[in-house]
């Protein structure tokens, strides 16, 4: 994993700066282009759900391990069909 990056962000208006590992941007910003939205966005969606005592790169990096475990819910089971030799 790669050293976190020092990000500047701005929700609501006002400028804030998150640092978070590369892969972790890459991966919020492939998931706000997905949704068709800004990156300060989505990051303004987060800041408003979180929890006081939560700090916001820490709920990016939640929100974004939640959405990759939704896309792989949502992905056939191919684990299931290699052990049964694909027949159900």
């Amino acid at each position: 994993m790669g050293r976190p990056l020092k990000r500047s962000l701005t929700l609501l208006g006002h400028a804030t700066s998150v640092s978070m590992e590369t892969e972790f941007w890459r991966a919020f910003r492939r998931i706000a282009e997905d949704r068709g939205m800004a990156l300060n966005a989505l990051a303004a969606e987060i800041d408003a759900q979180r929890g006081p005592d939560t700090g916001l790169a820490s709920a990016i990096r939640v929100f974004v391990l939640a959405e990759l475990e939704r896309r792989l819910d949502q992905r056939p089971d191919q684990r299931s069909d290699q052990r049964s030799g694909g027949i159900e």
